[in-house]
């Protein structure tokens, strides 16, 4: 397993746990970002990572991103 802010760009991952602020994953949980979910890194940055879960993108900022594990 690895932080979904150190996965590669283009490549898909399957979320294995979460955590964080409780606002935070209700956020994601409304938008399918939950554990068991398959998703996208399309591009990665200084301070964040794109990705894409179903037909909708997001930008997740590292701290975010490192409370995700693939």
């Amino acid at each position: 397993m690895q932080a979904l802010s150190d996965a590669k760009a283009g490549g898909n991952y399957t979320i294995k746990w979460m955590f964080g602020l409780p606002e935070v994953l209700e956020f994601l949980h409304s938008h399918h970002v939950e554990e068991g979910c398959d998703v996208q890194v399309i591009q990665k940055m200084t301070d964040g990572v794109i990705i894409a879960v179903q037909d909708t993108r997001f930008v997740l900022g590292n701290e975010i991103a490192d409370r995700i594990q693939v």
